[in-house]
């Protein structure tokens, strides 16, 4: 399972469980949150890295990244894609 915010990386080399982060210098956090809320963005996270840990895969899957505090939303969704779906759904387009 990989925490991190370059996904096609993560991928190409063979990530079973992928949940995307914020970015590169706090990929867990947000200094621009106040505490309150970056402590909710990071539980979040964690959230859904356990649900990734707890899913089966058989190909790199990309867990949707929990949404911000702010942001709205819901964090609670299981949506998850594989490399196999993402890359048809590119095809597709073209």
């Amino acid at each position: 399972m990989l925490l991190c915010n370059l996904i096609s990386i993560a991928i190409r080399v063979g990530a079973p469980r992928i949940v995307p982060t914020r970015g590169i210098p706090f990929p867990t956090g947000d200094p621009e949150l106040v505490p309150e809320e970056e402590r909710l963005l990071r539980r979040r996270l964690l959230e859904r890295a356990l649900e990734a840990l707890g899913t089966a895969v058989e190909a790199p899957t990309v867990f949707d990244a929990p949404e911000t505090p702010s942001g709205g939303g819901s964090a609670a969704s299981s949506a998850a894609t594989t490399a196999a779906d993402s890359a048809a759904t590119k095809a597709g387009a073209s």
